[in-house]
């Protein structure tokens, strides 16, 4: 849909039908037509190439074949028959490769065929093409024109690249060979190949099927011993915690047979699976391993059978196998923070962003303040925030999660994280704390804002921290803000989230807030309408809400889209900060 000069994503349209006063009958439609946007990443066909093709296709009137708009761009679209390069720098893409093989030609050669300048290969076989070759060969290394009623001579400039090895010439079929014997005008090729491949193709297959025999039995027989080993394996003493325990074949059932892998991560794969009350599920799995020698999976199993939080991931269930150890949660079908940031599909407004960084702040601060004792994450960014289908922003991944008294104010421990999310004070002296997790969603916090990742190449790598100062410090806040909010965005709310993300950045911990204050300072920015649910399929619903509340400010009436809170916003959030 197209509103305001620039196109909607994904936009949700109603239409509506009804008869005219002095009508006694009930509209009728019948045809509609419906566009789609098309992004081209591609820039458009040299345009020698495509004044080139358009005359070939006047010349022999190739009604038949579906060519229109741009031969080459995008590339996914490219005219059938056509072959095009596509050069990495800023250039046009050329036609490299012709082939109107079988395609019912007649009449003389084309000579467009012989000025554009990147034509390698042209495939023209096979038709009723009559006439001479014409005397010019310009870049062409493979023309094959066997199979036509060619009669004329064969100019010099083709005979001389066919000899000089530069030009692969295929000619026979043709009433021109019927005085020539050079290998050009012959299929003795043609022959040799049919009869090797007549030979060998045997010999292969049978060999082929000889190996494969051999590999199936071994795997199996390999398959068989692992299914033994796996069911022989489940450990007799459970761990003593309040959840489901599954077993290897449980898994085994309800991923499918592990067939769908949505994931991969330092603890091991992440499978899809359905549950026997149809309820959908990640199974993390850990393979050929023990409890013992993880050292992220008790620690998880351990943290998450404890803590229940709606913005904290749901733990199902656990594995305890020897050779297999696996994690079962809840399923997020909207992925991760990270991915709706990067990716191209799908893009999050100003508010949807605000309500996942609130969802997350949330999390940690139950983790934080309501724990006993307290839980450090020690691994917060952007690939452990899921999102569920109305974009509700969870924890997850609790494997390097360390929890500690109120007697103590740290706990020392190794090194661990994320590069571009570790606390400079934690990295340099392994005394962990709560703040930890306060720096790291300070860098949540700007990935947010910017959409870039933690570590900016701009040309250098830069930490994202001070690509964000450098910016502000050269130009404006609004330099910093993700592209793709298009400028909807309130500019009071963005200088307050960038300056409560700089606090979080703080090099000492003790000048950093808590996450309590943290929750208590977003909440601020968000509207609120109570009891109402939080729209946020895409943006089809989200733009239209957006013309409503434009035609409503004259109005002075405020409209909600995502609730659940109860700090209200100006309308203004939703426009310019520019």
């Amino acid at each position: 849909m197209h509103q305001n000069g620039r196109f909607l994503h994904n936009p949700a349209a109603s239409f509506l039908l009804n008869k005219t006063n002095n009508s006694v009958l009930p509209p009728l439609i019948n045809a509609f037509e419906l566009y789609s946007l098309v992004r081209m990443d591609n820039l458009t066909t040299d345009s020698n190439d495509i004044s080139y093709i358009k005359e070939v296709k006047k010349h022999y009137n190739l009604a038949q074949i579906n060519w229109n708009g741009d031969p080459c761009s995008p590339g996914e679209y490219s005219w059938e028959g056509l072959i095009c390069s596509y050069p990495k720098s800023n250039q046009n893409p050329r036609i490299i490769a012709v082939n109107l093989s079988t395609s019912g030609l007649k009449g003389g050669l084309a000579i467009s065929f012989m000025n554009m300048s990147s034509l390698i290969n042209l495939d023209l076989s096979h038709n009723n093409l009559t006439g001479a070759i014409p005397d010019y060969l310009g870049s062409l290394r493979v023309l094959n024109l066997s199979n036509n009623q060619l009669n004329g001579p064969i100019p010099d400039s083709v005979l001389q690249g066919f000899q000089a090895g530069l030009l692969d010439l295929r000619l026979e079929g043709n009433p021109l060979c019927s005085k020539v014997k050079d290998t050009y005008c012959s299929n003795k090729k043609n022959t040799i190949h049919i009869i090797l491949i007549a030979v060998i193709v045997p010999v292969v297959l049978v060999s082929l099927l000889v190996v494969m025999c051999i590999l199936w039995k071994l795997c199996w027989k390999g398959k068989s011993e692992d299914h033994e080993d796996y069911a022989m394996y489940e450990e007799e003493t459970p761990l003593h915690i309040d959840i489901r325990r599954f077993t290897y074949t449980e898994l085994k059932l309800i991923t499918n047979d592990f067939q769908s892998i949505i994931g991969k991560g330092g603890f091991g794969i992440v499978y899809h699976g359905t549950l026997e009350n149809g309820d959908e599920v990640a199974v993390k799995v850990l393979m050929e391993t023990s409890i013992a020698e993880s050292k992220d999976f008790l620690p998880e199993v351990q943290t998450l059978s404890k803590v229940h939080h709606k913005n904290l991931v749901t733990l199902q269930g656990y594995c305890q196998n020897k050779k297999c150890l696996a994690l079962v949660y809840d399923f997020m079908p909207r992925g991760n923070l990270q991915q709706l940031l990067r990716g191209d599909e799908y893009s999050l407004n100003w508010e949807q962003r605000l309500h996942i960084a609130l969802d997350a702040a949330q999390g940690l601060e139950y983790l934080h303040e309501l724990c006993t004792p307290s839980i450090v994450h020690r691994d917060v960014k952007t690939p452990n925030i899921l999102l569920d289908n109305n974009l509700v922003g969870v924890i997850s991944d609790f494997g390097l999660s360390r929890a500690f008294n109120d007697a103590h104010t740290h706990i020392s421990t190794a090194a661990a994280g994320t590069l571009g999310y570790l606390d400079p004070e934690y990295h340099a002296s392994f005394q962990v704390t709560v703040k930890t997790d306060v720096y790291s969603f300070g860098i949540v916090l700007l990935e947010i804002i910017t959409g870039q990742s933690p570590v900016v190449m701009d040309p250098q790598t830069v930490h994202l921290p001070n690509w964000v100062r450098q910016k502000i410090a050269n130009g404006s806040i609004h330099d910093v803000v993700d592209k793709k909010l298009l400028d909807l965005y309130d500019a009071s709310s963005l200088q307050s989230v960038v300056d409560l993300a700089m606090n979080c950045l703080e090099n000492a911990a003790i000048n950093r807030p808590t996450m309590t204050e943290v929750a208590s300072r977003l909440k601020v920015w968000l509207p609120a309408v109570s009891g109402a649910p939080r729209h946020t399929d895409s943006m089809d619903t989200e733009i239209p809400r957006q013309f409503r509340l434009m035609i409503s400010r004259a109005r002075n009436e405020g409209i909600s889209f995502q609730s659940g809170y109860t700090n209200g916003i100006s309308q203004t959030s939703l426009f310019s900060g520019r």
